[in-house]
């Protein structure tokens, strides 16, 4: 993603660059899955091509040196709308296939990672979130669905990943609640790796384990 880099500019000396144009591909890309069968040729690659605009754009921004403010928001924009069609679309596939017991599991997972979201804002009076390495398991995992779902019914594939949001859930709950300080670059509760990271705000957290 096109967030999170130590070099971030201010938004208003911001000049448009190629990590926004891919990141903007994501934006029409999106509002393209909106019409094609799900499963089919044209939806999967397009959204193939969405997935792909989605882990260029920060390693581009960061290779370059334009990440900034602006591309972040992008970015975060980006995400959202995808994310949003992509429950759009595929809620009632998953209502109808999908046992009721994972939806149970779902609602524990809102209600956890809600809570996480609000203990950050208690601490740190703004919108905290990680980019764990199970955070972004459980985002690779939730992209997958869909080619699972064109081969299959995907029941334990659902579990599975509901277990892997529930685990990265908890994870960023207990993080926040013991850390007495936000770094969104945060890899792991457990992890006993030290370096030098900065949080959204631009503080350092500096012989911090992360």
């Amino acid at each position: 993603m096109n967030s999170n880099n130590s070099s971030t500019k201010e938004a208003g000396t911001h000049r448009w660059n190629t990590a926004d144009t891919i990141t903007s591909v994501r934006i029409v890309a999106s509002l393209f899955l909106l019409f094609p069968p799900l499963g089919s040729v044209w939806f999967l690659t397009v959204y193939s091509i969405a997935g792909l605009t989605d882990a260029l754009d920060g390693w581009l921004a960061r290779r370059t040196g334009t990440a900034s403010q602006f591309g972040a928001r992008l970015d975060s924009a980006a995400d959202l709308l995808f994310y949003g069609v992509l429950i759009l679309r595929l809620f009632p596939v998953l209502w109808q296939s999908f046992p009721v017991r994972i939806w149970y599991a779902v609602v524990a997972i809102v209600l956890v990672r809600l809570s996480a979201y609000a203990t950050a804002y208690y601490k740190y009076h703004q919108f905290a979130a990680l980019h764990t390495w199970l955070n972004k398991l459980t985002g690779v995992a939730v992209f997958l669905l869909p080619y699972v779902l064109a081969v299959s019914a995907g029941i334990a594939y659902g579990w599975a990943v509901c277990l892997l949001a529930l685990a990265a859930a908890a994870e960023e709950w207990m993080i926040h609640l013991c850390r007495a300080e936000y770094c969104a670059d945060r890899r792991s509760f457990f992890a006993l790796k030290w370096r030098k990271v900065k949080n959204d705000t631009g503080t350092n957290c500096r012989n911090r384990p992360v």
